[in-house]
């Protein structure tokens, strides 16, 4: 068993029926109650053979996590096949959502910036693993997964992409603005590193509330080197803000990797008075135990506190970068075989009996058929109204008016008004 995986199962039914060669039939008869999140009371009703175990299972990270200032959490991970399935499921489908989109930016459906997230989905999924939706999140404009993590649909954020009135922005948002309020998602931010400080605002609200949650400020390898980072950092540490710093570390920012714009590339030692811990952002798992410790950290300390996770995009920093003149193919493929965080889980489910390959295939078809959807959904959906142009600028009933060159307010205008 320990030669085929790194997985520590416990000694309990599960453990012993995988150890006994009984495996998924087994595990399948042991199956408990659903999560809390109800991941598969819902894919069981979609056609699913059977559903996996919430019997618990121990897991240990493959590569150890580094702290500064701190001591790192252990390697060891408790999970389920239940929570696995549910990971793979949900990388899956950001991952089918992504290329879609690169198919449509090819097709000019998608239109202006589209920076892509497939290879990172780890960092969503397994963040969105260790908080609640009272723990709020600001990324940068690589924002498309983050909104489906924070439970928006991916017909939202498709129509979004194409600019249809029924987008998670009313189309008026695009790329790089999702947002999604009922689950304190505020949004992904177009101008590199701007984001950061209105997370230690958003820090400063819970703490004034009295909220007993943290602010998820997300950030890239290409920011970390902004002096509005460290501004906002110092006030974070000064006013002992609850703000939990996400570093997406891709190891290039734009076009130039991150040994080439920064003297330290050891970003979660950056934050000097801030303790910092390192993770394995291609491991869903490890970034999932990884956030619940820095979360206690924050609540319990009540000061932010810095976590790295080393991912990597395998697209280029944007659509209209092909991402191979300052990166060799070999590069992207090599990471793509050893490291590729659907990959990851895969093997762990089926290589340890979790599910059977019918099953998972049957998880695969299930979000393919839902993307499809999404991308006919959106197509055929409304541009938004002209009006909206003039919407969602000032607080309606303020007695604001809009005028136009001949000073006259028109028809619109008023509506908007």
């Amino acid at each position: 068993m320990a030669a085929r995986s790194a997985v520590v199962m416990s000694l309990k039914r599960v453990g012993q029926r995988l150890l006994t060669g009984q495996g998924a039939a087994g595990m399948r008869q042991a199956m408990g109650a659903a999560s809390g999140m109800g991941a598969w009371r819902q894919t069981s009703r979609r056609g699913y053979a059977a559903a996996p175990s919430s019997e618990p299972l121990k897991v240990q990270v493959q590569t150890p996590y580094k702290g500064y200032k701190i001591d790192p959490p252990s390697t060891e991970v408790q999970t389920s096949a239940e929570e696995l399935v549910k990971f793979y499921e949900e990388m899956y489908r950001m991952r089918r959502m992504e290329l879609a989109f690169d198919n449509l930016y090819k097709g000019k459906l998608v239109r202006g910036f589209c920076h892509l997230y497939d290879g990172q989905e780890a960092v969503c999924v397994g963040l969105e693993a260790a908080i609640t939706p009272e723990d709020t999140i600001i990324t940068s404009y690589r924002d498309h997964c983050i909104q489906i993590g924070r439970g928006g649909r991916v017909q939202d954020v498709m129509g979004e992409m194409l600019g249809r009135k029924d987008g998670c922005s009313k189309g008026k948002g695009g790329s790089m603005h999702m947002y999604r309020r009922e689950t304190n998602f505020y949004g992904g931010q177009g101008i590199v590193g701007a984001q950061t400080p209105i997370g230690a605002g958003l820090g400063f609200a819970l703490k004034y509330l009295n909220k007993p949650a943290v602010s998820i400020t997300m950030y890239g390898d290409g920011a970390a080197n902004q002096g509005q980072f460290f501004e906002s950092l110092n006030m974070a540490a000064l006013w002992k803000l609850p703000v939990l710093y996400l570093c997406e570390n891709n190891h290039y920012g734009l076009g130039t990797a991150d040994r080439r714009a920064a003297k330290s590339i050891d970003f979660y030692t950056r934050g000097d008075y801030v303790p910092g811990l390192w993770v394995d952002g291609m491991d869903v798992l490890a970034v999932k135990k990884a956030i619940a410790f820095a979360k206690e950290h924050v609540l319990s300390t009540s000061a932010p506190m810095i976590v790295e996770v080393d991912t990597y995009r395998y697209h280029g920093h944007s659509m209209s970068d092909p991402g191979s003149t300052y990166r060799t193919r070999e590069e992207i493929t090599g990471i793509r075989q050893t490291r590729d965080p659907i990959e990851r889980v895969k093997k762990l489910l089926l290589g340890n009996d979790l599910i059977s390959k019918e099953d998972l295939k049957a998880v695969e078809k299930t979000v393919t058929k839902e993307v499809n959807e999404a991308v006919e959904f959106a197509k055929n959906n409304a541009e938004p109204d002209g009006r909206e142009l003039y919407r969602d600028v000032y607080i309606n009933g303020t007695g604001i008016k809009l005028y136009g060159v001949d000073r006259k307010v028109t028809a619109l205008e008023a509506d908007a008004v």
